[in-house]
């Protein structure tokens, strides 16, 4: 399943779409717990910061270059839903390959987040995505199946229509720090609340340093003409700035109920002090 890396141009063509499209999921990442050798930060009760990601392999047969060994080139890859940049929120992430392959745990310091190599063999990738300090502090486990070969494996195979698999997923962050939220709140690749009127953040904190920091979206990606394009992508970005706004009303509310709570409170103590 083995082999190395290169680059070859593709003439633009009709991807082949490999098995049904994968149902959306949404992954709730744990509260970050403090400890005594990071800053405390003010947690942003009743909110969420959401990230939506895409993440699959593109592969392209070899045609007469291919041999027993090496027949197709694959790439593998975490992306932005969008094609946003997701280094603002991801620190690394790491592939764990087949043991066949040289170096089999390839890490990704920078985005975008992927590799590309040549086989024969499909099997079963794990990816573990990595967060900045002020994000989460547990890694994201991801497993992707490498498709190389059409659904339909008896008709011919083509050198210019790749194979495409994605899953979509929106990574949820609730009770994000002040500093997180801060960060990104105009960051294009995620989907952030609005506050309150009224509330202050504290001024961004970056967790790298900006002049040595390199583009990392995928929107002139060189693969980017096969990335797909997911129907309800739109619509669960809406949905999901919706429900924020919903979490925030009720939010409001709990606070306004609770003044109410303790101004009847005070009047009761009054009439029994009479």
């Amino acid at each position: 399943m083995n082999n190395s890396s290169s680059s070859k141009s593709h003439v633009l063509d009709q991807p082949e779409l490999s098995g049904p499209t994968p149902k959306s999921l949404r992954t709730k990442m744990g509260k970050a717990e403090d400890s005594e050798k990071k800053i405390f930060h003010k947690k942003l009760k009743d909110v969420e910061i959401s990230v939506p990601i895409v993440y699959g392999n593109i592969s392209f047969w070899l045609g007469k270059k291919a041999n027993e060994y090496q027949s197709h080139k694959w790439t593998v890859y975490v992306r932005g839903a969008t094609n946003e940049d997701l280094g603002v929120v991801i620190k690394r992430a790491v592939f764990q390959l087949h043991s066949s392959f040289n170096n089999p745990t390839r890490v990704i310091e920078s985005p975008p987040f992927e590799l590309s190599e040549c086989g024969w063999g499909e099997f079963e990738i794990a990816i573990t995505l990595f967060f900045h300090s002020d994000v989460c502090d547990k890694p994201l486990n991801l497993f992707h199946h490498l498709k190389l070969y059409p659904e339909d494996e008896s008709g011919p195979m083509s050198t210019k229509k790749p194979v495409v698999v994605e899953s979509y997923d929106e990574i949820v962050f609730p009770e994000p720090s002040e500093a997180f939220l801060a960060r990104v709140q105009n960051q294009p690749a995620l989907i952030v609340p609005r506050l309150p009127a009224g509330s202050v953040l504290p001024p961004p904190v970056p967790v790298e340093d900006p002049s040595k920091r390199k583009r990392g979206d995928t929107k002139d990606h060189p693969m980017s003409q096969w990335f797909m394009n997911f129907s309800e992508a739109d619509e669960l970005l809406q949905l999901a700035a919706a429900r924020q706004q919903v979490q925030a009303h009720i939010a409001k509310f709990r606070r306004e109920i609770s003044l109410l709570d303790g101004q009847q409170q005070q009047q009761v103590n009054s009439v029994s002090d009479m």
